[in-house]
């Protein structure tokens, strides 16, 4: 029994290893793209609905924090269906990377957003780059496994953020404050993804 449970060890750790080498196919870029359209949705939605965001902060948060959760499943049940199909055997471990990837920046964001809600209501303004700025840190943890260009949309999310900080104010609430770094950021990725695969398919590559 302990050479058993020695050997499916050791083929677990194989498996987790050619899964660390592999690049990430998972996320597909027609899921991303409308991921961005949701954000202009958004940021429509607070235009027409909330006057002033820094008098209504509940319903600023409410609004942004169901655009994440809407795109996050779409992104999430898009994923879990198209590396099943590409990644095969080794879907479970893709799947676990890419996640263990982006899951300290949401909890990050998530606590920071409680406190600063709970206890420090006079920096609310600072949330939106602080978002972003956070966001930033999961594109560039999950650059290891997808094309090296998705540094290009770490650094776009890194510099929005910095700009809505640089704001100090109420500004930063601005409905296009968060719906074109998210929009034009979400299309960004989905746009290298595709040319980047398309390359490959054109090289006659899968």
């Amino acid at each position: 029994m302990p050479d058993l449970h020695k050997a499916l060890g050791d083929i677990t750790s194989i498996r987790r290893q050619m899964a660390q080498s592999t690049e990430f196919r998972g996320y597909g870029p027609a899921t991303l793209a409308a991921t961005g359209l949701i954000a202009f949705c958004a940021a429509g939605i607070q235009a027409l609905w909330i006057a002033v965001p820094a008098h209504h902060f509940a319903s600023y948060l409410t609004v942004w924090i169901a655009t994440a959760i809407v795109s996050a499943a779409l992104i999430g049940m898009q994923m879990h269906a198209r590396t099943r199909r590409i990644h095969s055997g080794l879907a479970d471990e893709m799947i676990r990377m890419a996640v263990e990837q982006f899951l300290p920046s949401a909890v990050a964001g998530g606590l920071i957003t409680a406190v600063i809600f709970a206890y420090a209501p006079a920096i609310l303004w600072a949330l939106p780059g602080l978002w972003q700025i956070i966001f930033s840190l999961g594109v560039f943890s999950s650059c290891r496994f997808l094309p090296r260009a998705m540094i290009a949309a770490g650094v776009w999310y890194l510099f929005t953020g910095l700009f809505c900080l640089s704001l100090a104010d109420a500004r930063a609430f601005s409905p296009w404050a968060m719906g074109i770094p998210y929009g034009v950021g979400q299309l960004l990725v989905a746009g290298i993804l595709y040319f980047y695969r398309r390359e490959e398919t054109d090289e006659g590559f899968e």
